[in-house]
């Protein structure tokens, strides 16, 4: 059965929030929140607990894993990114955006797109997930914790428990999230000197992006 950490939304327990990010190392997958929705996370490096993400969702190696970091510094690390693409960046984080781009060698090729050897990075707006993002000391694997042949996300932390306590190493709930997920935005095509492309419109407004 999986451990549940009630933490309070605004200033989370950190002992509660160790004990998680032990769950993390010793290879478990978590629902966490953010600020889109509740997402399913994992250790970047842990090849089963990656697996057992992909498996919990049911989804294959041509979807989109996301990595979550901590500021805009972190996610430079993790993916090829030029002047024009950290512009939109800085413009956008933190906050509820997933962006597409090219993965840099710090990625493990497993959780890169097969063919397009992309990844999606957000840095979210969200005190729990910051936190735990810190205590762990580097980027967590995401997905958007959307149920097998369902299209939305879930927010209740509850309602995760009872649904897949026997899937999950813990649950931390700091409170209902959003329903919205993310907006996705694809900027491998600035590479080579296009436009940004919207993939998914979702909660964050791509006004404020110019797009």
């Amino acid at each position: 059965m999986s451990q549940y950490f009630e933490v309070h939304p605004d200033n989370p327990q950190p002992r509660l929030l160790k004990q998680a990010a032990q769950l993390l190392e010793r290879g478990g997958v978590l629902a966490v929140p953010t600020d889109s929705s509740y997402a399913l996370v994992c250790h970047l490096d842990d090849k089963a607990a990656a697996d057992r993400l992909r498996r919990i969702r049911q989804v294959d190696d041509k979807h989109h894993l996301t990595l979550l970091c901590r500021d805009l510094s972190e996610l430079a690390s993790y993916a090829r990114v030029d002047n024009r693409q950290y512009r939109l960046l800085k413009l956008a984080t933190p906050g509820p955006y997933t962006f597409i781009l090219e993965a840099s060698k710090e990625v493990p090729r497993r959780l890169s797109h097969p063919s397009r050897k992309t990844i999606g990075l957000r840095v979210p707006r969200h005190h729990t997930l910051l936190e735990l993002l810190a205590l762990h000391n580097g980027p967590l694997l995401a997905t958007t914790l959307i149920p097998p042949g369902e299209t939305d996300p879930m927010n209740d932390a509850h309602e995760i428990r009872e649904r897949f306590e026997h899937d999950l190493a813990g649950v931390i709930d700091a409170g209902a999230c959003a329903l919205e997920p993310t907006t996705v935005i694809d900027l491998t095509p600035m590479g080579s000197g296009g436009e940004p492309e919207v993939v998914r419109q979702g909660q964050g407004a791509l006004g404020p992006l110019g797009l």
